[in-house]
């Protein structure tokens, strides 16, 4: 039986009623009449449950998900998701710029490189939990992490224990990787590449709905992504699509897709914030908004090659609403990474912050973890990837949007050691368009282009 991930409603209840809780409403009443059913808790790693729910209990999840979706929320004045109420909430916006400041493809090529390095690295140990991948590494040599994780010298009964992630380890453990296997973590940015060739600068929301439509398999989506696709699907239009019985509306989807956002727009972070909000929006809200908010427009201070990374990292915070819940958590990691010598204690305490209130894809624990590497680095492209993935969590995409900071922030290919690069074989796998067994030197010159286009 076909069990397809990430979209029964069964499933979604329990995601919602956690999300409820979050955002400021109050989902007891709901969260009892569901259990008092026999109602499921949320797969606690996987997208779907692995028995179908009766009829009468997929009609009540459907019913609550739709009673929960009319709840007030305390946190709605301190966590908007329209743009210009966003702006209004943030003092210290960036002022827009007349003359954008310019990047190199060289740049651009270690940012793609960087992106795919730091996501394959994490892809073998994605869902384990964080003692598992401690364990592994260590069991090998490799902790701390200072290269791709490896099956070879790790005793049976521990992989026993901990298996590698199913999907992954054929293509990304080190004795496996030939070139850049396929993955969401590269597909976003192929696919917001063909959005700015395609519309420009100036693209709608839309814009972004009619690309995934045109490009985007439908099965190389995940948690938020696949939902609005399946609302878009069933005649639903943005920005309801990111709302309609989607629990994962501030999941980590959105801050994936940022980064050609920050990539071209070199010393604009306003600009590239604008761009992010409009792509993020037909997926998210709130604070999944704010985190593709807060990469893009670091990504934009990095690319003008003229600032370090806590510079880059303050300036991303500066498009965010200082009172919301990802704005709090990244100013508590870059503190603790600020005070903490030994980066498991930064680890540890994120963990036992965010551990127990969120899931392990939601993006307010995965961009604090993220902006903490960056920091503990001091934006090194070693070791920032390599805090990204140890710290857990979604290692692949936590990986991937360091490796792209860091890798901007190197400049050029060369300045990012071969151990990390070499095995990528300058091609990359891809379902979407044209773009499969691509080069990177070849994306960051289509890239580039793109900096120079209104």
């Amino acid at each position: 039986m076909l069990r397809l991930t990430w979209v029964q409603p069964e499933d979604l209840l329990g995601h919602e009623l956690r999300q409820a809780a979050q955002d400021g409403r109050e989902p007891k009443a709901v969260a009892a009449r569901w259990r008092a059913a026999g109602g499921p808790e949320a797969p606690a790693t996987a997208g779907a449950s692995p028995t179908p729910a009766s009829r009468y209990l997929r009609r009540l999840a459907e019913d609550l998900l739709d009673e929960l979706a009319d709840l007030p929320s305390a946190l709605a004045d301190d966590e908007p998701t329209d743009l210009g109420r966003i702006r209004s909430a943030c003092p210290d916006w960036p002022e827009p710029v007349g003359t954008t400041a310019t990047t190199t493809p060289q740049a651009l090529e270690a940012a793609w490189l960087g992106r795919a390095t730091g996501c394959l690295l994490g892809k073998p140990v994605e869902k384990l939990p964080l003692d598992a991948i401690r364990r592994l590494a260590r069991s090998t040599g490799n902790w701390p992490l200072t290269t791709y994780f490896t099956a070879r010298g790790v005793p049976r009964e521990l992989l026993e224990r901990h298996p590698w992630n199913r999907r992954s380890a054929p293509t990304s453990l080190a004795e496996n990787i030939d070139g850049m296997p396929e993955d969401d973590d590269l597909n976003y940015p192929l696919i917001n590449l063909v959005l700015l060739q395609r519309h420009g600068r100036a693209f709608t929301t839309t814009d972004v709905a009619r690309t995934w439509l045109d490009e985007l398999p439908a099965g190389r989506t995940f948690t938020a992504e696949r939902i609005a696709y399946r609302n878009l699907l069933s005649g639903l239009e943005p920005p309801h699509t990111a709302r309609f019985r989607n629990p994962f509306r501030e999941w980590i989807g959105a801050l994936i897709r940022a980064d050609v956002h920050g990539w071209t727009n070199p010393g604009d972070p306003a600009a590239a914030a604008e761009q992010a909000h409009r792509d993020a929006t037909l997926t998210h809200t709130a604070n999944g908004v704010y985190a593709a908010m807060f990469t893009a427009a670091t990504l934009a201070t990095a690319a003008s090659g003229d600032h370090d990374v806590h510079t880059c990292l303050r300036t991303g915070l500066t498009v965010v609403p200082p009172r919301s819940r990802l704005a709090r958590a990244v100013r508590q990691a870059v503190q603790l990474a600020h005070e903490q010598a030994d980066f498991e204690s930064v680890v540890d305490a994120l963990h036992a912050t965010h551990a127990d209130t969120h899931h392990w894809v939601h993006a307010v624990p995965n961009t604090a973890l993220i902006a903490a590497a960056l920091t503990h680095a001091n934006g090194d492209f070693d070791g920032s990837v390599c805090r990204a993935v140890s710290g857990g969590w979604d290692t692949d995409s936590n990986g991937a949007t360091a490796g792209s900071v860091a890798g901007l922030l190197a400049g050029h290919p060369t300045a990012l050691p071969d151990r990390w690069t070499a095995p990528l074989k300058n091609r990359l796998a891809t379902s979407v368009g044209d773009f499969d067994g691509i080069g990177f030197d070849t994306l960051a010159h289509l890239t580039h282009r793109e900096t120079h286009r209104p």
